[in-house]
């Protein structure tokens, strides 16, 4: 791309800021009408600045974000990248992903080769006071520095495992339910390995006894025996299907498709405000633990909105966005920040339900956990199994 054309992608992706902005803040031409927005909160919304948020789609706070640009300053774009590292990593590297966005959102473990690559470059963390209030095991979860360097903040965390109805199966504490004949075409797992073969890695090191060192960077033989396995029940018609987003993932369980599927805490959130009688398993073979993280795309460097992408960070760990991410999903931001907020604005939330989440996360990680790792050493191997799953 010439200097040229970059000038006017970029002054274009700003006119479609605004106007997306104007948009999300339901504004109509020059006459903002915000609803119960101050008159100064307004002329604050009106001048606020944009930011382009490309991350996992449990991460949107929709129409909540009116009271994030209000409270903060920073009105977010948010984009649903997929989840899948992979596709995320390649629109990085050869696509045009650093042209649309500037903030990701992304799952841990990729940081490393995407700070090799140039893509994402570093945060100053004087310009995020509240990265001070993170929990210090938060800050050590592995990915975040690369050569010394903050690359990565952990801006949400929480451990995944089975998603299951309770009226159909009982209680489910195993990932054997995923592979029970009995329940042939009534289960599904999620069409990324990232998650699915560190669950089947899990079940077959700690209930099979499989010889499997660590589930979350399997070897070349380790990876054969989980992919193996895999095909071998898709061909024996095990799963229902191979879901693929937050969409599909909670349609499986909203059209009750499905009695157990591996999967995301909050389907279960959702499943539960629709009705339905959905719980979240404690396996006996530990939950998959994972960190999605908050990089900085070299993108808004050139674009010159760094600043308003740490104040944009800066705002997801203030407390309002930790609390209304884990009353809508049931993940955590982890900082004592949600508490203090929830405590100084209970009519907006409970803060002793902020508690309880924050002492239910805590709970999975004082147990058994596998940490989730989206670049393991042999992720291409990883990635040449998984389409021949999807062939199979």
């Amino acid at each position: 791309m010439t200097k040229h054309v970059g000038m006017f992608a970029s002054a274009q992706h700003s006119n479609v800021q605004r106007r997306d902005f104007l948009k999300l803040m339901g504004a109509g031409g020059a006459a903002l009408s915000v609803g119960s927005l101050g008159w100064a909160s307004r002329l604050a919304a009106q001048d606020a600045a944009t930011v382009a948020f490309w991350a996992t789609a449990t991460l949107d706070i929709g129409d909540k974000w009116k009271a994030f640009a209000t409270q903060n300053g920073i009105a977010p774009e948010f984009t649903d990248n997929g989840n899948d590292i992979g596709p995320v990593i390649a629109r990085l590297a050869a696509g045009n992903a650093n042209d649309l966005f500037d903030v990701g959102g992304f799952q841990g473990g990729a940081e490393k080769e995407l700070a090799r690559q140039g893509v994402i470059i570093p945060w100053d963390l004087t310009k995020i006071p509240n990265y001070e209030g993170v929990w210090q095991w938060a800050k050590d979860i592995p990915y975040l520095k690369q050569d010394g360097k903050q690359y990565s903040i952990p801006t949400v965390v929480n451990a995944d495992s089975i998603i299951y109805r309770p009226d159909k199966l009982g209680k489910v504490d195993s990932y054997g339910v995923i592979f029970d004949p009995k329940l042939k075409g009534r289960v599904a797992m999620e069409d990324a390995w990232i998650n699915s073969a560190i669950f089947t890695a899990m079940y077959l090191k700690e209930s099979e006894n499989k010889p499997i060192v660590e589930p979350g960077n399997l070897t070349e033989s380790e990876l054969g025996l989980v992919m193996e396995f895999l095909i071998k029940h898709k061909k024996d018609g095990q799963f229902r299907t191979f879901w693929n987003g937050w969409e599909q993932g909670v349609q499986l369980v909203a059209d009750q498709e499905v009695d157990a599927m591996t999967g995301w805490e909050p389907i279960v959130y959702e499943g539960r405000k629709r009705g339905l009688q959905v719980e979240y398993a404690a396996p006996v073979e530990g939950y998959e633990a994972w960190g999605n993280n908050t990089v900085l795309l070299k993108g808004a460097g050139d674009r010159g909105v760094t600043d308003a992408a740490h104040k944009f960070v800066n705002g997801l760990l203030g407390g309002f966005y930790g609390c209304e991410l884990g009353q809508a999903r049931g993940y955590l931001v982890p900082t004592d920040n949600n508490l203090t907020y929830a405590k100084a604005h209970p009519d907006e939330y409970k803060p002793d339900e902020v508690e309880k989440l924050a002492e239910h996360v805590k709970a999975k990680f004082a147990g058994k956990v596998y940490w989730q790792n989206t670049r393991p050493d042999n992720f291409q191997l990883y990635e040449e199994w998984w389409q021949k799953l999807r062939n199979a």
